[in-house]
């Protein structure tokens, strides 16, 4: 094969990967309006004022019999979905990875879920457990899509740029939930020239993220392609339950103890992260006392900052690697966490600077660690491996809103309820830093950078 061939065949391939590339940042860009719109600003205080609407004469609603307190019911919905979500991600990535046929299943996931996100708006009046429902659903989907999605990573990018093009899509993300944002923003402020009631415009607000989230899913469904199927994964058994598939994948991670020590670092510190975007609007709103409209302000605020936070810490990756960054993240987390505690009720210029101190680590410390742990992966073993990662990804947490849950049942402040969340970051910052990441990659079987 001559010099020329062969520089033809390697710019074509390089095309055809860059293609794919624009085609994946795509699903951070249809998705992400969920988590922000959705998750983070609108459903937590608008479930909760439904449960309360429900609720009894001592302010407790009762799903199959249980009573709970309506503060608590948003953080114990959000804790349930991601039970679901364990049962079925494990048995969809091996699946995946057996079949080599991802994108139909990432397809099935992400309409399941921007079906339920579109009828959220008929959650009105005291509906609270139609709310739940459709929650638990839309969370349970989001997980599932985001592991098929996230697993194409070490299959579009060689390792050298998996830190630039994780970062990039999560800057695509926030770069949507700002636009959409200032859209919701608009609506909600004007909702009386829009005829339309302040109920009514969050309902919308929470319907136009499901289609969004459907209309630019078609952008990566057509531009991504599958590999055709993996055959060590075709010798698994064919047909395994959820919870069984779970364990078999952690066995098979017990080969590589040290991809599972990062795994373990990550569920845990994430675990924090993602409750902290999914309860910071129900602290502004019930604790804090603040307006929709300062909260999503706020929330805002963090979208902007974090296009920039996600590139920026990406670059210091390159410089400090992606591990001694990501550890940097986490001390600048406990941080904020600290400062919120004390911040005085009634009070949106403080919470506009936590807002501020959030959106600069947040794009980052999630992408580099997204980048990070593709190096980690067996090859062949893509989508079966993050289905594990995505159990504590984009606010499907279970421990984090459990504790948080509980801790206001107990005390009934929200206070206490968001300085408990530090414990997640001290712990994943130790799991983290004893974690020798060169060696894990080596015994990995995969090519280790020169900055990891």
């Amino acid at each position: 094969m001559g010099t020329d061939t062969v520089r033809t065949a390697a710019s074509e391939e390089a095309a055809g990967r860059r293609r794919e590339q624009r085609g994946w940042y795509f699903y951070d860009w249809a998705c992400s309006v969920y988590s922000t719109s959705v998750l983070t600003v609108f459903l937590g205080p608008y479930l909760t004022s439904v449960a309360k609407e429900a609720a009894d004469a001592e302010g407790y609603v009762h799903p199959l019999g249980i009573p709970v307190r309506a503060g608590s019911f948003f953080a114990y919905s959000v804790s349930l979905s991601v039970i679901v979500a364990v049962l079925v991600m494990p048995l969809v990535g091996a699946a995946a990875d057996r079949s080599g046929r991802k994108k139909p299943l990432l397809g099935a996931a992400a309409y399941l879920g921007a079906a339920a996100t579109t009828g959220m708006f008929f959650l009105g009046g005291d509906r609270y457990l139609l709310g739940g429902v459709l929650l638990i659903v839309a969370n349970a989907a989001q997980s599932v899509a985001m592991m098929l999605y996230n697993s194409y990573l070490p299959q579009i990018a060689p390792p050298e740029e998996r830190d630039a093009v994780s970062s990039r899509g999560w800057a695509f993300g926030y770069a949507a939930g700002s636009l959409v944002l200032v859209a919701n923003l608009v609506l909600y402020l004007a909702h009386d020239s829009f005829g339309v009631s302040e109920s009514t415009a969050v309902r919308i607000c929470l319907a136009s993220a499901g289609l969004w989230w459907g209309g630019f899913t078609i952008i990566p469904l057509l531009r991504l392609r599958d590999r055709g199927r993996d055959e060590p994964a075709v010798a698994r058994e064919a047909t395994a339950p959820g919870l069984r598939q779970l364990v078999a994948t952690v066995r098979d991670m017990r080969r590589h103890p040290l991809t599972l020590a990062f795994l373990l670092a990550y569920l845990v510190y994430n675990d924090g992260i993602q409750t902290v975007i999914s309860q910071a609007s129900v602290y502004g709103s019930e604790e804090l006392g603040l307006s929709q409209s300062t909260l999503i302000g706020a929330v805002l605020l963090v979208q902007v900052l974090a296009v920039a936070g996600a590139l920026g810490m990406g670059r210091l990756a390159r410089t400090y690697g992606a591990k001694r960054t990501i550890l940097g993240s986490l001390i600048a987390w406990t941080l904020t966490l600290g400062a919120g505690y004390f911040l005085p009720a009634g009070a949106p210029v403080g919470f506009f600077l936590l807002a501020a101190a959030i959106g600069l680590v947040l794009g980052g410390s999630q992408a580099l660690s997204r980048s990070l742990f593709s190096h980690l992966v067996p090859p062949g073993k893509e989508a079966e491996y993050f289905s594990a990662y995505e159990m504590s990804d984009r606010g499907m947490s279970w421990l984090g809103p459990l504790l948080f849950g509980v801790t206001y049942q107990l005390t009934g402040s929200y206070r206490d309820a968001i300085i408990s969340l530090v414990a997640f970051f001290v712990i994943g910052f130790a799991l983290l830093a004893r974690v020798p990441v060169r060696r894990a990659i080596g015994a990995a079987g995969n090519p280790v950078p020169e900055k990891i």
